[in-house]
Order: C-alpha cells, then sequence, then structure tokens
C-alpha cells in the first residue's frame, strides 16, 4: 500500500466514524465535533487524491456523512454468445461492466438494471448474484471502501433491446466482448470478477464472498 493510499485508507475510517457518530449523537456539542472530524477525513482524502476541498465538498451529503461502506453493482451482461458487455469509463479510461451506487429505495438488482441502462441504453435482466466482493481484497484501486455487488445478467429479447442512455457522459465507448479477447486495460477492481461471472454464467451457482480472516480475531 501506497503512503496515497494508506492516508486515504484513514481518511475513510475517520469519514465513517463521524458519519456513524453525527447520526446517532444528540448532543449539539458532539455533532458539531464529528462534522469537524469529517472535514479533516475529506482534507485528508484531498491531500491523498490531489484534489482540492473544494472538489471535495458535494461529496459530504452523499459519501463523507453516510456511515458503513459503500454498496455498489456491477452487472456482467454475457449475451448468448458468450460475449460480455464492456464500457469504456470516461472517469479513468479503463474498462469495466456496467454499474454503480445502489439508491436508497430499490433493491441490488434494480440498481444494477438502472445503471446499465443509464450508461449503455441496453436493457438487462438480473439472472444471479455472481458473487460480493470487498474493494479492499479484489484489486480495486478506488479511494472509498466499497461492497461491490456483481450480478449475471441477460439482454432482454435475447438480441437486447436499446434505448438512448442518459449517463452517456460517463461512457466513452463501450462494446461486447468474447471471454478470451477483452480489452488490455480492464479496470483492476474487475479483472478478477470478470472470470466469476463466466463461471456462474457456465451453470456454478454459488455466490463468491470473501472468507473470514481468523487470524484477525486470533490477534485481538
Amino acid at each position: 500500500m501506497t503512503p496515497a493510499q494508506q492516508l486515504a485508507s484513514w481518511a475513510d475510517k475517520l469519514r465513517d466514524v463521524s458519519a456513524m457518530g453525527g447520526h446517532f449523537a444528540e448532543n449539539p456539542y458532539d455533532k458539531a465535533n464529528y462534522e469537524v472530524i469529517q472535514t479533516i477525513a475529506m482534507e485528508m482524502m484531498a491531500l491523498a487524491t490531489g484534489e482540492t476541498l473544494a472538489e471535495m465538498e458535494p461529496l459530504r451529503a452523499p459519501v463523507f456523512a453516510r456511515p458503513t461502506p459503500i454498496t455498489v453493482g456491477d452487472a456482467a451482461v454475457i449475451d448468448g454468445n458468450g460475449r460480455i458487455l464492456l464500457i469504456q469509463r470516461a472517469d479513468n479510461g479503463k474498462w469495466a461492466m456496467p454499474g454503480g451506487a445502489i439508491e436508497v429505495g430499490e433493491t441490488p438488482a434494480e440498481g444494477v438494471v438502472r445503471e446499465v441502462l443509464e450508461e449503455t441504453g441496453a436493457e438487462v435482466e438480473a439472472l444471479a448474484l455472481v458473487g460480493i466482493h470487498d474493494s479492499r481484497l479484489c484489486g480495486s484501486v478506488t479511494r472509498h471502501h466499497l461492497y461491490q455487488l456483481t450480478f449475471l445478467c441477460q439482454p432482454v429479447g435475447g438480441n437486447g433491446r436499446y434505448q438512448d442512455a442518459s449517463h452517456a457522459h460517463e461512457v466513452l465507448n463501450a462494446g461486447w466482448f468474447p471471454e478470451d479477447n477483452l480489452p488490455a486495460d480492464v479496470d483492476p477492481g474487475h479483472i478478477t470478477r470478470i472470470p466469476e461471472a463466466y463461471r456462474v454464467w457456465r451453470g456454478d451457482r454459488r455466490a463468491f464472498f470473501d472468507a473470514v480472516d481468523r487470524s484477525v480475531k486470533s490477534k485481538q
């Protein structure tokens, strides 16, 4: 872990402490103190990422004031020919499965279907849960602690139905790729999860999850 990654990890822990404390605190002084911790977490994250505090400010309510790890969903959309739908992200130029944060009021499967529609215009249906991955353990370089839910999906009607993508600005490109000919620049957090999706597609419907690290408990 690089110094910047370690700093981001500490900032994320302070984010969670401040969000949880601010949520349950009844004393106004305690609430004010947790807001100070929240701002410190934002300043640390800005330092770790090279962004300014002003650039971090829009994330205060949806991210820094939100307790617990953030839940996101990704769609492994595989068609009848075994090709997977990937997008090239506008923020880092890397290829990934379409997906994003699950919104309040929707199930994870609903959120994944929505994200695919918004980013690619493709209508899909969720078939099975591929797995729940901890972003810290699957190669992801995200600055926040995420729970990443991956769903096996298929195009609606077999060949798929399409409409205008409402969030096309988030995507540089999109395409269907065979398993043995994926783009060279796949997002690190998706490299291990794509093979998991094909495992489920082939009929092994056991959902992946990170095993309990018993050594952590023994050290406490």
